[in-house]
């Protein structure tokens, strides 16, 4: 689906000359320190793209600058994806939020969660209650990813591989390891940044009997013209696949301004072809225009251009707080890593909720929804000021440096109509 024409900021309520000091501060912090290769940032309010900028390289080894339609590895960013494709089947009646788990997984009717010990030999309990699938929608489960190594039973994933960013197994064969594992807590007890929304995407494929992947196409992006959006980039377009980098913040022992190690290569990245492991938590690849175009029809109440994803009341269910008793992320999360750290944020059905900018410290609007990628992707919607920003560079982890909070401050600080 086409994206509107750009159009002046000062035509939706903004300033081109804050644009520019945004497009001047990730130059000169990130791009020509050698943090970030390349960035792209896509701004859209009250129905324009009123800021669109490409700056540095996608791949610094070939020389390859970041273009409009540069492909790049969204990880995280797949969650909102699936969990607007489960909430379609929501919709349709065929699942309800407070069914457990377990009427869809048998196998699942009795884990346990963790004591003490080390795997294979731990001492575990009953879970206090089933796990729900609301659970799962707002990481709420108990279960956890290997890469938090926080615990024995991060331990535990990392040794089976259970959902890595190389796809080990499969959906099916992560459903029976999880099985043979202990929970982190009981369901509902606290929030853990986890593979949840891979289980969400094992459920998208039981409950409406086709592959996930296929439902995905169907039902999402073909309908939506989300043509660059998969979960590998076809050789056709392989060419545009960004380089991903991991970042060095101490540069270079020779001195360069160089803060950055080659991470995964885009002429060999397992990404240039399908997956075994179809990861609804982290295995898409998307361009900005692409996920503007899935963030324009959230914004529009779940429709755009005559294809209905979900109905308005749906995702306003959805971009409400649902952790128990109405509590924020710092309250309850155990995580020693997710895509949100902030005071004043909750969680609801796949995203971070902004509950109080205030607490966050950061400017916003009540009800804006948000998260991001692995690779320091990110995304958030603001109901209230018709705003869509949209971040894209290729640097992992996400928490290397405070963009995301920059970028914000400097986003809202270019509007000059608020719509409040």
């Amino acid at each position: 689906m086409l994206a509107p024409a750009p159009a002046s900021p000062e035509s939706a309520g903004m300033s081109k000359s804050a644009f520019d000091r945004v497009d001047a501060h990730l130059k000169r912090c990130y791009i020509d320190a050698g943090r970030f290769p390349g960035t792209q940032l896509v701004v859209y309010r009250r129905g324009k793209v009123v800021h669109s900028a490409v700056q540095g390289f996608a791949d610094i080894e070939r020389r390859v600058p970041v273009k409009n339609d540069t492909i790049y590895r969204i990880y995280s960013m797949t969650k909102p994806i699936t969990s607007v494709a489960f909430m379609m089947l929501f919709e349709e009646g065929r699942v309800a939020l407070d069914e457990p788990v377990h009427k869809y997984i048998p196998e699942w009717r009795n884990l346990s969660v963790f004591v003490a010990g080390i795997a294979p030999a731990f001492t575990t309990r009953p879970m206090s209650r089933p796990m729900l699938i609301v659970d799962l929608l707002r990481h709420t489960s108990g279960l956890t990813y290997g890469f938090q190594q926080r615990t024995n039973v991060d331990a535990a994933y990392r040794e089976k591989k259970i959902g890595e960013a190389e796809k080990a197994g499969t959906l099916q064969t992560m459903i029976e390891e999880l099985s043979k594992l202990p929970l982190e807590f009981s369901p509902g007890e606290a929030w853990n940044y986890s593979v949840a929304t891979d289980v969400l995407g094992y459920l998208v494929e039981k409950i409406s009997g086709m592959p996930f992947e296929q439902f995905l196409k169907q039902r999402i992006l073909d309908p939506l013209g989300m043509s660059d959006t998969g979960f590998y980039v076809p050789s056709d377009k392989a060419h545009r696949l960004a380089a991903c980098y991991s970042a060095d913040p101490k540069g270079d022992a020779a001195g360069r301004n160089d803060r950055m190690k080659l991470q995964d290569d885009p002429t060999t990245s397992t990404f240039l072809s399908p997956p075994s492991f179809i990861s609804g938590g982290g295995g898409l690849c998307s361009t900005a225009a692409d996920y503007l175009t899935f963030c324009r029809a959230l914004l529009n109440g779940g429709e755009l251009g005559g294809v209905r994803l979900l109905g308005p009341k749906t995702l306003a269910l959805m971009t409400s707080n649902h952790l128990p008793g109405g509590r924020e992320l710092p309250e309850m999360s155990r995580s020693l890593f997710s895509e949100a750290a902030y005071n004043g944020i909750g969680f609801g059905l796949g995203f971070s909720v902004m509950m109080d900018p205030a607490k966050a410290l950061i400017p916003g609007s009540p009800g804006e929804y948000a998260w991001g990628g692995l690779a320091t992707t990110s995304f958030w919607i603001d109901p209230t000021e018709q705003l869509i920003t949209i971040f894209m560079t290729q640097v992992m982890p996400s928490n290397a440096y405070p963009v995301r909070r920059e970028l914000r401050t400097m986003v809202y600080a270019a509007i000059t109509e608020s719509n409040l």
